[in-house]
Parts: structure tokens; C-alpha cells; sequence
């Protein structure tokens, strides 16, 4: 099984490479192009599972794609983009996965007026601090926002997001999330708005309790100093929560980044919000983050990243931790080579719950 993966894989990448040379693209229309979009790659895992004890195994990614676009120099543009992602699995052959990923994106933008609609369906079965033990799942997000002048020098922006996740896995819950922020931006300087917002979130779950938050909120965004960009927002948080009394604490969202050269950036994001984990738990996350991303030459670019989360479960808190490099190399206009590594630890009083993990891997991603 795992040489006739391999065997694909190398006929995919080179069928690319190939058809790379001959044909940029496939016209589909007046500003509309198909390509045709592919990874192959190798990750050695030695804890897959996120557990205690750990099993390590080598895992071989087949994924096949492709992507239309519309709209090219039109104030209406999208995409749309399917994969389907294929995971071997060395050792622990009954782990293969075949996973579907779709996703359509389109924005409008006559310059007062900002309109967007996204939609998704994604198969998962990775590894996360709240998802553990490969837990099969399908998410289904929609989204939809606008934004729009009201003078010259004010704006007022909304959307609604709904996000649904089934799981596969017996103790997990299936959610609804609703979120609903509304936002009024003040320009203070040509590049820079200050803001005033409220939003409002509602989730259910089959396992757990429902909640629901009122989050009002002041900010900011743009162009902080000519080397500064970036958002954030913070105010003060509301979640009630069925059959119990409900708690406030700060809310807190945001993202800046800093030019350090002209071929580096730096950012910075934090966060603190209260959520529910996917068994049911509440919880407070506070997280700080930060990533430094450096283009060496035309060709090459490496980068890096550590991440903290504090999560407060109410009786305990444990501590999330992950750092991550990489470099790609950037062989033509079609094909990329990455290469990276991950490691993440969790520290808490639950000895079942501890956890490190190290990810290191290689992968060609092409695009035509």
C-alpha cells in the first residue's frame, strides 16, 4: 500500500512538472483561470496521538487539488478550492485517512462599499491541545460581512458567522457557533480608524452546557507608525451560561506587525476569551503569540514561531506551548519546497493530560 502511495504521489509531481513547462494555466472564462493544485510530503510524528505515552509513527500526505478564480481586476472576485487529502500511515495503518476540503471565497469592493461571503466544508482528523487522539470531525462554516461608508471619515462594518461541528468520536459534542460582531470605525488619521464594536456569540453543544457572550469592545486598525500595521480590540466580556451563573472577565483580540527590514516582518497577536472545549468543558484561554518571517533571496525564506496558551478550566489550568520553523524554497513560478518542524508540550496538574511532541517535515506543493 505504501509503495503504490508513493509510486502516485511521484507520478502526480511529475505529471505537474510536466504539464508546468507547457501551460501556465486553463482559461475558463473572461477573468476566470482553473489550476490544477498537489502535495506530496513526509512527516515523522512521535506522538500522534498527543498522549501521555506516546506512539510514534512515520505519516506519507498525498493531497490533490484545484483552484478556480473569478473576477481578475473586477470590484467582484473569488475562488473556489476542493482538496482531498490522503494520510498513510507507516505503522498504524488503520489511521488512514482520506479527508475533503472545500472552500468558496468572494468579496465586492467599489471602494465604499465592502461585501464578503465564504463558505466551507472540511473533513479533519488532525491533532489539537482540545482535539487529541486524531479525533475525526466535519466542520461547515458560513460567512458572511459587509462594511460601509457613512461620511468620509466614519464606517460601520458587520457580519454573521455560523460554524457547525460534527464529530465521529464518542464523548465529543456536536456544536453551533454563532457569531455576530457590529463595529463602527472613526478615521482618526488617513491610515489609522479607531473603533467601537459589540459582538455577540452563541453556541450550543450535545455535551456541556449552552452560553452565550456580549462582548463590547473599543480598538483600532491600520497603520499604527510606517513600519506598524496591523488590529486589536479590547473591552469587557459577558458569557451566561445554562443552568449556571454566569462570569465576565477582559476580552482581548489582536494582531500587529512590525517591518524589522525591508525583507523581515515581526508579529505579534494576543488574545483572551472564554470558550468550550469539545467535551463539554468551559473554559478561559489567554494566549500570546509571535512569528518572525525573513525572505532570504528571490528563492528562499525561512521562519519561525512560539505560541503560549494558558487554558483555565475552572479547577485547573494548563499550559499550552508550541514553536515551530520552517523554510521553503521556491524551485519555479509552479513548484515549492517546504520543509519545517513543530513541537509542542502540555504542562498540567491532570497527569493524563501532559503531553510533548515533536513534527518534523518535508513536502513539494505545486500549483499550475
Amino acid at each position: 500500500m505504501k509503495n503504490l502511495f508513493q509510486r502516485v504521489g511521484f507520478a502526480l509531481v511529475s505529471l505537474i512538472a510536466t504539464a508546468a513547462t507547457a501551460a501556465p494555466f486553463l482559461a475558463v472564462g473572461d477573468g476566470a483561470e482553473l489550476f490544477v493544485t498537489g502535495t506530496v510530503g513526509i512527516r515523522s510524528d512521535d506522538n500522534i496521538f498527543l498522549a501521555k505515552s506516546a506512539t510514534s509513527d512515520t505519516i506519507f500526505d498525498l493531497v490533490p487539488g484545484a483552484e478556480l478564480t473569478f473576477g481578475k481586476d473586477a470590484q467582484l472576485k473569488g475562488s473556489l478550492t476542493v482538496a482531498d487529502a490522503f494520510a498513510n500511515y507507516s505503522s498504524n495503518s488503520k489511521l488512514n485517512t482520506n479527508l475533503f476540503a472545500g472552500d468558496f471565497r468572494s468579496n465586492y469592493d467599489d471602494g465604499k462599499l465592502k461585501l464578503g461571503f465564504d463558505a466551507g466544508y472540511h473533513e479533519l482528523n488532525q491533532n489539537t491541545v482540545d482535539n487529541r487522539g486524531l479525533t475525526r470531525r466535519n466542520q461547515t462554516v458560513v460567512d458572511g460581512n459587509g462594511e460601509t461608508e457613512i461620511s468620509e471619515i466614519t464606517s460601520v462594518g458587520g457580519a454573521v458567522t455560523y460554524t457547525h461541528t460534527q464529530y465521529k468520536r464518542a464523548g465529543f459534542g456536536n456544536s453551533d457557533d454563532y457569531l455576530v460582531p457590529l463595529n463602527f470605525y472613526y478615521k482618526w488619521t488617513p491610515k489609522l480608524d479607531l473603533s467601537g464594536g459589540y459582538q455577540y456569540r452563541d453556541y450550543t453543544t450535545t455535551v456541556g452546557q449552552n452560553s452565550k457572550d456580549n462582548y463590547v469592545n473599543i480598538g483600532a486598525r491600520g497603520e499604527f507608525s510606517p513600519l506598524l500595521t496591523g488590529t486589536f480590540r479590547i473591552g469587557y466580556l459577558d458569557r451566561s451560561i445554562t443552568g449556571r451563573s454566569s462570569f465576565n472577565m477582559l476580552g482581548l483580540d489582536g494582531s500587529l506587525t512590525y517591518a524589522l527590514t525591508p525583507k523581515s516582518t515581526l508579529t505579534l497577536t494576543a488574545a483572551n476569551a472564554p470558550d468550550t472545549s469539545p467535551t463539554g468543558l468551559q473554559e478561559k484561554n489567554f494566549s500570546l503569540g509571535g512569528s518572525v518571517s525573513v525572505a532570504l533571496d528571490d528563492q528562499w525564506s525561512v521562519n519561525g514561531g512560539l505560541n503560549y496558551r494558558a487554558i483555565n478550566y475552572g479547577d485547573h489550568t494548563d499550559d499550552y506551548t508550541e514553536g515551530t520553523l520552517g523554510a521553503a524554497y521556491v524551485i519555479n513560478a509552479y513548484l515549492k519546497a517546504v520543509a519545517g518542524y513543530t513541537y509542542r508540550t502540555n504542562s498540567s496538574p491532570l497527569v493524563g493530560s501532559q503531553f510533548t511532541n515533536n513534527v518534523f517535515s518535508l513536502a513539494l506543493n505545486a500549483r499550475y
